[in-house]
This record gives structure tokens, C-alpha cells and sequence, in this order.
């Protein structure tokens, strides 16, 4: 096989390989976005709250674009919060 045709199945390799990892950890992203969505932070013991507001922390970093992509990737909603009456 001459060495451009090696070059390009290499990276063809590192590219499926990255993209297998990504939709890893969107699976991870998404599951933990749907975690603290459902939580409540008044019934969570101190330590549990600053892990979470964390997690919440790192997730709003994220783009929308990638942010519905990590939800989609565990088929989760997150539902707005509805004004108050």
C-alpha cells in the first residue's frame, strides 16, 4: 500500500475512532443534563448541590447545538420551566 493511501486509512481510523468518543460522552452529557434537570436541589444534601452545580456549570459552557445533541443521544427532553400563574 504506498504511503499516502497508509496516511489515509490512518486517519480515517482516528476519525471514526474520535467519532465514536464523542457520541460516548454525549451519551454521558445528556444523561447527566437529564439527572440535574430532575433534581431538587432543596431535598439534596449540601455536598450533592455543589456537585451538581458543577455539572450544571460545565453544561451550560456547552453550545445549544451540542447540548441537543448530547439529549438526543439519550432520547431525553428537558422541559422549560412554565411562568408562574
Amino acid at each position: 500500500m504506498p504511503l499516502r493511501e497508509q496516511e489515509i486509512a490512518l486517519l480515517r481510523s482516528e476519525l471514526e475512532m474520535l467519532m465514536s468518543e464523542r457520541q460516548s460522552i454525549l451519551r454521558v452529557v445528556g444523561a447527566a443534563t437529564a439527572l440535574i434537570a430532575s433534581l431538587d436541589s432543596e431535598r439534596l444534601p449540601v455536598g450533592a448541590v455543589e456537585a451538581a452545580d458543577m455539572v450544571a456549570t460545565s453544561i451550560n459552557h456547552l453550545s445549544e447545538e451540542t447540548l441537543q445533541d448530547a439529549l438526543a443521544a439519550v432520547h431525553a427532553e428537558i422541559e422549560e420551566d412554565s411562568p408562574a400563574a
